[in-house]
């Protein structure tokens, strides 16, 4: 469902991109080309800041949204979801965030009030609040970044992990392509 929010923002997206008929797209949301949206994904920028503005939800060309992602922002803060990366099922990206470019965001996790450098990869079940991570930096499953972590302890991304991460964003850009083929029929 596209919807309008209650301040008048209408949602913007390319042509090329896929939205599952079941996901919510409302308000203030640019969602560029190649991007796959999945079943029951939510992307909603309906808050405003003191001044009574938001920001943009901005999703990057060849990204995918998965099923049951959640992106929203508090008081109208920018949500940036950079190109070719993923955010994968069930997820939250809560704003303000910045996620860069090629970044693999595992299941059932959670970003809120930072920035995901390029090329990260956040693994299943973690959570990201308050605290920057430099490109190339990977989270281990289940763990918790937050602001006082000491983040040299953790290795940087491996090469099977970004292998991973590119085949997933590949994949995803091929089903864009396949449900967009299959438009009509439903």
């Amino acid at each position: 469902m596209i919807r309008r929010n209650p301040s008048g923002h209408l949602p913007v997206i390319a042509e090329s991109a896929y939205i599952d008929h079941t996901a919510i797209i409302c308000g203030k949301v640019i969602i560029q080309d190649n991007v796959f949206v999945g079943p029951y994904a939510v992307i909603r920028a309906d808050e405003v800041d003191a001044s009574g503005d938001m920001q943009a939800i901005v999703i990057g060309a060849n990204s995918n949204i998965q099923d049951g992602v959640v992106i929203h922002s508090k008081s109208g803060a920018a949500v940036r979801i950079g190109q070719y990366s993923s955010i994968a099922h069930r997820s939250i990206v809560h704003g303000p965030c910045v996620v860069g470019d090629r970044v693999f965001i595992g299941f059932n996790s959670v970003l809120f009030n930072c920035t995901v450098g390029d090329g990260c990869v956040v693994r299943h079940n973690s959570v990201v609040d308050g605290r920057d991570l430099p490109p190339g930096f990977y989270v281990p499953p289940t763990e918790h970044i937050g602001p006082h972590t000491d983040l040299a302890g953790y290795p940087p991304v491996s090469v099977s992990a970004s292998a991973f991460s590119e085949d997933v964003a590949r994949t995803n850009i091929d089903l864009v392509r396949g449900y967009k083929a299959l438009q009509n029929e439903f």
